[in-house]
């Protein structure tokens, strides 16, 4: 078992951001040397809460500060981004922490309506939105020209660079909560970030997972990560840079180890 720390921070007002975003990286460093397997980013907008905002620029800092841990995104809003320029970024930031990314993508939600609003969309065409753009991404990562006419995005790129470090490509999460998406994730066989379920549903989605991946025809198993809040005692902390110690709630994914 492999235990990940997922950001979920929440500045309360403007003044504090830049001391919470601060501490965010703090935090990851510490988590590193800690032995944590990974960091995983959350991405919402102008609310405080994900308080870069920006989870791919933040990624960037992060890779900067750190050696070890693995940067994992929970999840890229699919919909808030051009695919190309989304596959140009997470490309180089594979380059930037030699090899330590790892990408879940989602369509956003609706109850974070005006997230989409903000960004002068609305979300009934999120899903058809995301599909295209994990459609462009990956041919951009497999290499070569690419040229690509859907409903929302017509692009022709003669190559993407820098290329992934990773291969064949970084790897792709699906953040899922519903039955379906977790039967039609193992059919794809497409590795899974398991939101915040009560534990009763979990045994079951997962079970509808491993007959998605039996349907498919997939002999392997892929990654899975499970979101729990896992509470952290006193003799297991950070400071913080009010240079106060506290007991605190942080949410980890656990997810088996690599074999």
């Amino acid at each position: 078992m492999r235990f990940g720390w997922l950001t979920l921070s929440l500045s309360p007002s403007p003044e504090e951001d830049a001391d919470r975003i601060e501490q965010q990286i703090e935090q990851v460093r510490f988590a590193e040397r800690l032995g944590f397997g990974d960091v995983w980013l959350t991405e919402h907008y102008f609310t405080g809460e994900s308080v870069y905002n920006d989870a791919l620029l933040f990624a960037s800092a992060v890779a900067m500060r750190t050696e070890r841990i693995r940067i994992g995104f929970a999840v890229v809003q699919l919909p808030f981004h051009h695919p190309v320029r989304l596959a140009v970024q997470l490309a180089l930031l594979d380059n930037l922490s030699r090899g330590r990314i790892d990408v879940g993508v989602g369509k956003g939600t609706i109850y974070n309506e005006y997230e989409f609003v903000g960004h002068g969309l609305r979300s009934e065409d999120s899903r058809e939105r995301m599909e295209e753009s994990i459609d462009i991404i990956g041919r951009l990562w497999g290499g070569g020209p690419v040229t690509y006419s859907g409903k929302y995005f017509q692009v022709q790129v003669p190559q993407l660079r820098p290329r992934p470090v990773q291969r064949p490509h970084l790897p792709l999460w699906r953040g899922v909560i519903s039955p379906s998406s977790f039967s039609e994730c193992g059919r794809l066989g497409v590795p899974i970030l398991t939101a915040r379920l009560p534990v009763a549903r979990i045994k079951e989605r997962w079970t509808a997972y491993g007959a998605g991946l039996d349907a498919g025809g997939m002999t392997g198993r892929p990654k899975h990560a499970c979101w729990r809040r896992v509470r952290c005692g006193a003799t297991f902390m950070s400071p913080n840079p009010m240079g106060r110690r506290r007991t605190s709630y942080r949410l980890c994914w656990c997810r088996p180890a690599p074999t």
